[in-house]
């Protein structure tokens, strides 16, 4: 099963760590950088190494802070020997260059990479960004590239979106996370902008309270009729494997791309 939800928690609040775990979010991320305060930033990060040695392997990321910032090295170097680590987040990535420095910090580290891109200049890299080794995943960070573009919202972040998914599967890379909705009681908001998300290509959601994490997995996740659908048109197909195009009753033709996207469904899918 693809995640489809991730739950940011504060890396300096332990008290919420089972909490995030117990939501039913797919990943947690333990954030380094704009949850906590720089007074509590080196105490952060040493309570979130310790508490990634009890983790499930492959269920935790933690969001690092940038590398402009006088944290970034001791974080990235605290997390290279964590073998639970499922991605690093790095923000504000606006180069190969800031991946490579990244890169280099984490030293042999297996865990993946997933780049933050928070500006004008990243949005333009964004495919040599998503290209480069350890890469794993790109995103957004909308609110610092709203600021960064002078949008107010959503529809002026929308060729953006659409520049990151593109880049992101141009590069072989799975389909991008859509970034957080900030208003938490607001979840007819967030469900609408998940749906425009979800339209525009995105795998799934970042959310930064647990009552959000039910909207998105529902709008993300596939629906028992879609999964049917999807085991109808690849059960078609494998019935007649040498054919080029099949015809369902319904009047759809199965092609090499539907069965793709089929298989997209699947995976997606609750077990």
């Amino acid at each position: 099963m693809l995640p489809v939800t991730w739950l940011y928690v504060p890396a300096d609040r332990p008290d919420r760590y089972a909490k995030a775990v117990a939501s039913g979010a797919d990943v947690v991320i333990l954030d380094l950088e704009d949850a906590v305060v720089p007074a509590h930033k080196t105490e952060a990060r040493a309570t979130a190494v310790r508490w990634l040695g009890t983790a499930a392997p492959g269920s935790v990321e933690v969001r690092v802070n940038a590398l402009d910032t006088p944290w970034a090295q001791d974080d990235l170097r605290a997390l290279s020997d964590v073998p639970a680590l499922r991605a690093v987040r790095l923000p504000k990535v606006q180069s190969v260059a800031d991946v490579a420095a990244a890169v280099a910090l984490l030293g042999a580290v297996r865990c993946g990479l997933h780049c933050l891109i928070e500006s004008a200049r990243g949005v333009e890299a964004a495919y040599e960004i998503a290209s480069s080794p350890r890469v794993t995943a790109i995103g957004l960070g909308e609110a610092d590239l709203a600021a960064d573009l002078g949008v107010s919202d959503a529809a002026g972040l929308a060729w953006c979106r659409s520049r990151v998914v593109v880049a992101a599967r141009a590069a072989g890379l799975p389909a991008p996370v859509l970034s957080v909705y900030p208003n938490v009681t607001d979840l007819t908001g967030l469900r609408a902008g998940s749906l425009a998300g979800r339209r525009l290509g995105f795998l799934g959601r970042a959310a930064i309270h647990p009552r959000q994490v039910p909207v998105i997995a529902e709008v993300f996740r596939p629906s028992e009729a879609d999964v049917a659908d999807a085991r109808a048109v690849i059960e078609a197909f494998a019935r007649e494997p040498d054919a080029g195009v099949i015809a369902l009753e319904d009047g759809r033709m199965i092609d090499p791309a539907l069965i793709r996207q089929a298989r997209s469904v699947i995976d997606r899918a609750a077990p």
